[in-house]
């Protein structure tokens, strides 16, 4: 007998519109379906008109349903595992599943879709081309500022979640130990009350200490500013001269650049420009 399928499918952030025609399709094909929340989900498949048998699926049974799931997709039933919003893996238990799945031999096929994280950075105006997602940082203050110090010089675009009451303290941990950085925070992306505030650390603070917080956060913090001497710590001395002579220095003045950027004595940069031609 083949061994059925798991079909990661993506459902809406908010906007039941924000669901893709394969993935419906899927839904309505496979042999049953696999909800974080079974209420939640249920409203989703009846708007689509989805009439497909449900198991809830999260963080305090995934032990047992999980190894039940797994049962079936052996015997050969295809199943869609679907989270409350978004794409099932990115900080909820649908990560267990996959990773389940994968060790018994079962196929995993995802589809495209939603997720709150990407749409926040989009919209945060800060720099997408390099980023690090951290989700949900520790709830104890303790750890919390752990983990914010590990990020203190993390110079990729930080994108993290966090629930509307701990949010004010996780901005003054924040501003405490990465200092008042600019920060955009996205709430209740896709719904009639979507917001993005867009400032500095400081600002937001003052903004949610006058307003209290309410939906779901997704928070993009700029990056570390990178230091000068660490610009050019990944090349070679000989391959930053070049650089320089490739913009048209001389490599005389190339030499003398190379010395100031990296805060070395002229000569040493010299023996090393010897051999370019």
């Amino acid at each position: 007998m083949n061994k059925g399928i798991l079909y990661i499918c993506p459902t809406p952030i908010g906007n039941l519109e924000d669901i893709t025609l394969r993935t419906i399709r899927i839904l309505k094909e496979v042999d049953l379906i696999a909800a974080e929340d079974t209420r939640h989900t249920i409203k989703l498949l009846n708007h689509y008109n989805i009439k497909k048998p449900l198991i809830s699926y999260h963080e305090h049974n995934k032990k047992s349903k999980g190894d039940l799931l797994i049962e079936k997709l052996k015997s050969g039933q295809d199943i869609g595992i679907v989270t409350d919003a978004g794409m099932p893996g990115i900080s909820d238990p649908g990560e267990d599943i996959i990773h389940l799945s994968i060790q018994n031999g079962i196929e995993v096929i995802v589809l495209p879709g939603p997720t709150a994280s990407i749409a926040a950075l989009v919209v945060s105006g800060l720099p997408t081309d390099k980023f690090v997602f951290e989700g949900f940082l520790p709830s104890k203050k303790k750890d919390r500022i752990k983990e914010l110090e590990r990020l203190k010089d993390e110079t990729r675009t930080i994108i993290l979640y966090e629930a509307p009451h701990r949010l004010l303290s996780l901005l003054m941990d924040m501003e405490k130990v990465l200092g008042n950085r600019q920060i955009s925070i996205s709430r209740e992306l896709t719904k009639i009350h979507e917001e993005t505030f867009r400032g500095y650390i400081s600002e937001g603070i003052e903004k949610f200490e006058a307003q209290k917080p309410k939906g779901e956060f997704a928070l993009i913090v700029k990056g570390a500013e990178i230091k000068e001497e660490d610009l050019f710590q990944n090349i070679s001395i000989k391959e930053h001269i070049k650089l320089y002579m490739e913009e048209g220095l001389s490599k005389k003045d190339a030499v003398k650049k190379v010395a100031e950027d990296r805060r070395m004595s002229k000569n040493l940069v010299y023996r090393e420009s010897i051999e370019i031609e």
